[in-house]
């Protein structure tokens, strides 16, 4: 087996990274101590923001005036899908009760957090998708109260789009605030709202620091670095439609990996020969961006079989994943370390991140090797419980006595030993955790 580059990428993502975290802390750290007020001046500062913070009912209705139908009705499609693949996802997910021994009875409950924040970016690009993303998800989960906030821009607010799809999810407060000092207000309950129990959504390295120093204090999705994507493509693939997918995932920053294997060399050739065509054909500002991202950090790799295709993959881990191939149930059967996979010419990474269903917010740099992407699970508390008989409970307490002392823990040995002489008194233990000769 070989595998050949015949682009390779001259960054990575360990490579771009700034040291913001000090920045961070230092912000984080005086929102928390200052509160609503200093929160409003680093709206100042870094949104040029000096509107209302939390945004009125009067201004989401306004907004929504300024939609237009047919992209309300787009919204709409895609709410609606996101909404009943989370719907069918925490159908899965269930309460469950047995008896262990007889008179053991042991179970779990799902129980939905109390408060969840949704960070939803604002700057280069309005992302209403991850407005439907995370909000639908938390209130299909049962969510008792959700805050989002996004970036307002300077002397307009927050994008009517997005205040009226965070409207139509069911968002319970929102926040024109951006960046770590909107994580700041959802996490420490600011303006009068409860304080998150989790945080979600994508942003830039400052809300992605933000949520890993708060890490442990809240919950959050997972620690996201930039988006990245795969495909993996055959001599069966059609080389523009690769090319555009590639392209389509590099236009998200500058630093957004894009990687092709290939098990097709002259594929591969024809697709490195299109990007750098297809990135000229952008408007300006998605041009450098996709440009960047191409030069510094994308890749072509040939192979000569599937099984190194699958190996390589696997070992990228990828957020997004697109099989272009023949044989595609086999791909689904082999492949495991992905974010979210895309079967096929007829889907792709876009579909995913807007419309389809499924959640876009997804695992990145690796990450997707231990953890998936967000889903309605996320949202809510696996917990369990027991009850038992005082008959059940003799076999548990004589072996939890001997386990006990076993491990030098004598305390805990003595919380059993007191049951058994209350429960079956007169009766005689071997309780030691050693056998008698």
């Amino acid at each position: 087996m070989t595998v050949e580059y015949l682009k390779q990428a001259s960054k990575t993502s360990a490579t771009d990274e700034m040291d913001v975290r000090t920045t961070v802390h230092s912000i984080l750290a005086e929102i928390e101590a200052g509160g609503d007020d200093i929160a409003r001046q680093y709206a100042s500062k870094f949104d040029k923001w000096d509107g209302e913070i939390l945004v009125s009912a009067d201004t989401i209705a306004a907004a929504a005036d300024k939609v237009p139908r047919k992209l309300k009705d787009d919204i709409r499609f895609s709410y609606d899908n996101v909404r009943r693949f989370a719907e069918a996802q925490k159908a899965t997910i269930q309460d469950i009760e047995m008896e262990i021994i007889p008179g053991l009875i042991a179970g779990q409950k799902q129980i939905p957090m109390q408060a969840a924040g949704c960070y939803v970016p604002g700057g280069r690009y309005s992302h209403v998708a991850s407005a439907i993303m995370t909000v639908t998800t938390a209130k299909v989960a049962g969510v008792g109260h959700v805050t989002a906030c996004s970036p307002p821009r300077p002397g307009v607010g927050i994008n009517p789009a997005i205040l009226y799809t965070l409207d139509l999810c069911g968002a319970d407060a929102v926040l024109s605030l951006g960046g770590v000092q909107g994580i700041a207000a959802m996490a420490f309950g600011l303006f009068g709202k409860p304080a998150a129990n989790i945080l979600v959504g994508p942003g830039n390295q400052f809300v992605a620091e933000a949520k890993r120093i708060l890490y442990g204090k809240v919950g959050i999705d997972m620690f996201a670095g930039p988006t990245e994507s795969m495909v993996i493509a055959d001599s069966t693939a059609d080389p523009e439609i690769v090319a555009w997918d590639l392209v389509g995932q590099a236009e998200h920053g500058y630093n957004s990996p894009v990687w092709l294997i290939s098990l097709d060399r002259a594929l591969a050739e024809k697709v490195l020969h299109l990007v750098p065509e297809l990135i000229a054909s952008l408007p300006e500002f998605n041009a450098k961006n996709a440009e960047a991202a191409w030069r510094d950090y994308g890749e072509i790799i040939v192979v000569d079989s599937r099984e190194e295709a699958v190996r390589v993959s696997d070992d990228y881990a990828s957020e997004h994943l697109q099989i272009q191939t023949a044989d595609l149930d086999w791909w689904l059967a082999n492949l495991t370390n992905y974010g979210s996979l895309f079967l096929g010419e007829e889907t792709t990474v876009a579909f995913g991140d807007k419309a389809a269903g499924p959640n876009h917010v997804l695992p990145t740099k690796g990450a997707a090797k231990y953890s998936g992407g967000l889903f309605v699970g996320k949202y809510m508390k696996t917990v369990t419980w027991q009850r038992s008989t005082r008959g059940a409970s003799r076999a548990v307490a004589e072996a939890t006595a001997r386990i006990s002392r076993l491990e030098g823990m004598e305390a805990h040995a003595r919380t059993a030993d007191v049951r058994l002489a209350k429960y079956f008194p007169g009766q005689n233990f071997d309780l030691s955790a050693v056998d008698e000769a």
